[in-house]
């Protein structure tokens, strides 16, 4: 039977700097949340522009962003914007990195939302001579969006967990600070350990609290103004 050397004292002593640490994965993570909706809305609403010249470079984009590594990006906006003048700090190079990825597939994710809405629902906005911006506003957006919750909910959970590549960057993150007390000590198992449970349980908090908006969420929407 293998037995764990688990060093209770050294937990207490490692877990403040890991919270401390958690306060800035979760601040990374709401802030490109909140980016990332802007951007994903912004980008499928341009990507169902009934321009060509809109319609495909935004398209174009949103692949490109999709189809190239997370971790490849954060690099390009810490390291080679420099060379063009523009130098960002590791976290906001984080939030960027994260706002604009998410923002691509969140863009996917409302896209889909806003094309579910009833034709007939469009049809009687034209009847009633509404604008786009107050069809969408009044109309179609209060009904796409219970659609688009559980979707934007689970994306926003894994750019949770995919903080930890901010720690190439010198982001102070869990995982980072993780490594930083294991090798200063010489002990791996405690701030691992405390790191996994800490994400298992934020990760387990926030899908409980996506699936309880869905289900407070009136289905036949409301007005956004």
């Amino acid at each position: 039977m293998i037995e764990l050397d688990w060093d209770w004292d050294f937990t207490w002593e490692v877990l403040p700097d890991l919270l401390n640490a958690a306060q800035i994965t979760l601040s990374a993570t709401l802030l490109g949340s909140l980016l990332a909706i802007g951007v994903g809305l912004a980008l499928s609403l341009l990507r169902r522009s009934p321009s060509r010249w809109i319609s495909w470079p935004v398209y174009w984009v949103v692949e490109f962003v999709r189809s190239t590594p997370l971790l490849v990006q954060i690099f390009f906006l810490y390291y080679v914007m420099p060379e063009f003048g523009v130098s960002l700090s590791p976290m906001t190079t984080g939030v960027l990195a994260l706002g604009a990825h998410y923002g691509a597939y969140l863009s996917e994710v409302f896209r889909s939302g806003i094309d579910g809405v009833e034709k007939g629902q469009w049809e009687a906005a034209r009847a009633l001579n509404l604008s786009q911006f107050m069809t969408y506003r009044d109309i179609v957006l209060p009904q796409a969006l219970r659609a688009m919750i559980p979707a934007t909910g689970n994306y926003i959970i894994a750019m949770f967990k995919e903080t930890p590549q901010l720690s190439a960057i010198t982001l102070l993150e869990m995982l980072q600070t993780a490594k930083i007390l294991g090798s200063e000590n010489f002990r791996y198992l405690e701030p691992f350990t405390l790191v996994g449970l800490l994400y298992l349980a934020f990760s387990i908090v926030a899908a409980l609290g996506v699936h309880q908006i869905e289900r407070r969420f009136p289905k036949e929407g409301f007005s956004l103004r």
